[in-house]
């Protein structure tokens, strides 16, 4: 994935994903999704930073990692390691 890139990591099924999906669209922040029930390596990822736990929604945006993040919180790591991609005004 891109250094400069929303990793978004999620399932079929979870309400949580299709809300900050929702989200992610209406701020106009581009994002990668995963499915981490097709990608094994996405889960391990995941677990990794849930604490053995594959909850999702998980987003990455560079070295920041976030377990069930809101926007806010998506936003902020975006301005903090990525603001290239923020929409502009």
């Amino acid at each position: 994935m891109s250094e400069n890139a929303v990793e978004f990591y999620w399932r079929p099924g979870c309400g949580f994903c299709m809300n900050l999906e929702r989200a992610l669209n209406q701020a106009g922040l581009p994002y990668t999704k995963v499915n981490i029930w097709e990608d094994p390596a996405a889960a391990a990822r995941v677990r990794s930073v849930a604490n053995g736990n594959e909850i999702v929604p998980t987003v990455f945006v560079g070295p920041a990692a976030m377990v069930n993040p809101s926007l806010g919180e998506v936003t902020a790591a975006v301005r903090e390691h990525a603001p290239e991609l923020l929409p502009q005004a």
